[in-house]
């Protein structure tokens, strides 16, 4: 539990090194139970459609006090890519912390900016980080040429 009075729930570790080891899995998705005290999976694919993840990302909602907004969440993503020059096929797990900026509760948007450390920290492996504020800062490319340059 860290500051935030938050707790991992043992399922994100466990599903986390199915990812790392078994390769079946091709991301994690992430997010706060609904009473904010832990987190959870909220779901996990074997599909490598980018499209499809930074959708459920875009889509993710939140609420609070009967109110609902855009949904903060953490992922991981087997990330795969070529390397320039035709030097062969890299794979990096990226942690992804996605809180949008606009349309997001105060509330939610700070408890998992409180929280990210304690999910991060539990991961072993995680070769990026990246932080998404923006619909741009989780598009593949963005993301990809980040990758390269080691900027993430």
């Amino acid at each position: 539990m860290n500051k935030s009075g938050v707790s991992v729930a043992p399922e994100c570790i466990t599903t986390y090194d199915e990812l790392k080891l078994g390769k079946s899995i091709k991301y994690i998705i992430y997010r706060l139970s609904d009473d904010y005290k832990q987190i959870v999976v909220e779901d996990t694919s074997s599909d490598p459609d980018w499209e499809q993840f930074q959708q459920k990302l875009l889509n993710a909602k939140a609420s609070h006090k009967g109110k609902e907004g855009k949904g903060p969440r953490y992922a991981v993503y087997d990330f795969q890519y070529e390397l320039e020059g035709g030097e062969g096929t890299r794979n990096k797990i990226v942690f992804i912390s996605w809180s949008p900026d606009e349309g997001t509760l105060v509330f939610p948007r700070m408890t998992y900016a409180s929280s990210k450390e304690s999910l991060k920290s539990a991961l072993n492996g995680v070769a990026a980080e990246v932080q998404a504020n923006r619909d741009d800062e989780i598009e593949y490319a963005t993301i990809l040429n980040d990758i390269r340059k080691g900027k993430r």
